[in-house]
């Protein structure tokens, strides 16, 4: 198995763990604001750390921080505290795996952001297995009780902008990671998360301190399980960094539409939720389209 695939289903594992957590914490003492910034605040000093330790060891400091990096890297940036923010919002309008899989349309769109930005490109039968994925979202998105699909319904609209700001960040990461000179992809990768995710910090904090007083104070007094959604932001981020310094984002995230079954299991395990069985239809279909990327692209 190709190691981008690996790192794909990783990162879609530790990113499931950490909206498990945000969605915990949500619905207690922190607002959205406050439970996406407890994602970068708890992150940052430990990927700032990895990072000096593995340039250490290395040896080296990379080369490449020009402006196209800055420009590629803060967007990236910007566009993941929004894309983040609206998915703990979308968690309190729908079942937890569901929102998952709304957010999954940000496959394709990320296929239309790498094509106009970086002139990445995918093959037909690449396409094939993302349209395959898509049809599974509509299906799944088509159905959720007396809901229908509707552009303008909040969690709709809610997952489709968290998808296409989604879709920003990863084609925005992957060209600062393109930009850095390196033959090492993990130190490419680790060096821009490192900058990435330290901006991310402050500026959230700079906003909530603006925008929500006390909120920076409730992340600090939740830190006990807050600090877990660092470790797993960290893993996740990682994993999607390192990932896309090797392959076209969207055949990264069209492999890491596993997480819908993943978020399924924690649906059922962790918040007892149900499922009908059109969403199921809608979960198989995705699940065909992940492994049509692995062995068709």
């Amino acid at each position: 198995m190709d190691s981008w695939i690996t790192l794909a289903i990783a990162a879609a594992a530790f990113q499931t763990l950490r909206f498990v957590l945000q969605k915990q914490l949500s619905m207690g003492t922190l607002s959205t604001g406050g439970a996406t910034f407890a994602r970068f605040a708890y992150s940052a000093p430990l990927v700032a750390t990895g990072a000096v330790v593995y340039l250490l060891h290395a040896g080296q400091i990379p080369a490449g921080f020009n402006l196209r990096f800055w420009g590629f890297g803060l967007a990236g940036g910007l566009a993941q505290i929004l894309a983040t923010w609206c998915m703990v919002a979308l968690f309190a309008q729908r079942n937890f795996a569901v929102g998952i899989t709304f957010k999954k349309t940000e496959v394709v769109q990320t296929a239309l952001v790498g094509l106009v930005l970086l002139g990445d490109r995918i093959s037909m039968a690449g396409l094939g297995a993302i349209l395959t994925g898509l049809v599974g979202v509509l299906i799944l998105s088509g159905g959720v009780g007396a809901e229908r699909w509707n552009v303008m319904n909040r969690a709709a609209g809610l997952g489709l902008l968290a998808g296409a700001l989604f879709a920003l960040s990863a084609v925005g990461y992957r060209g600062a990671t393109l930009e850095i000179v390196s033959d090492d992809p993990f130190m490419r990768a680790l060096t821009t998360l490192a900058i990435v995710t330290i901006s991310q910090a402050v500026g959230m904090a700079l906003w909530l301190r603006w925008r929500e007083t006390g909120q920076v104070g409730c992340v600090f007094q939740a830190r006990r399980r807050a600090i877990w959604m660092g470790v797993t932001g960290l893993g996740g981020s990682l994993c999607w960094f390192t990932a896309f310094t090797i392959q076209n984002a969207a055949y990264v995230f069209a492999v890491g539409q596993v997480e819908v079954i993943f978020s399924l299991a924690a649906s059922v395990l962790i918040f007892g939720e149900r499922l009908t069985r059109r969403e199921a239809v809608g979960i198989a279909l995705i699940t065909a389209s992940v492994i049509a990327v692995a062995l068709f692209r």
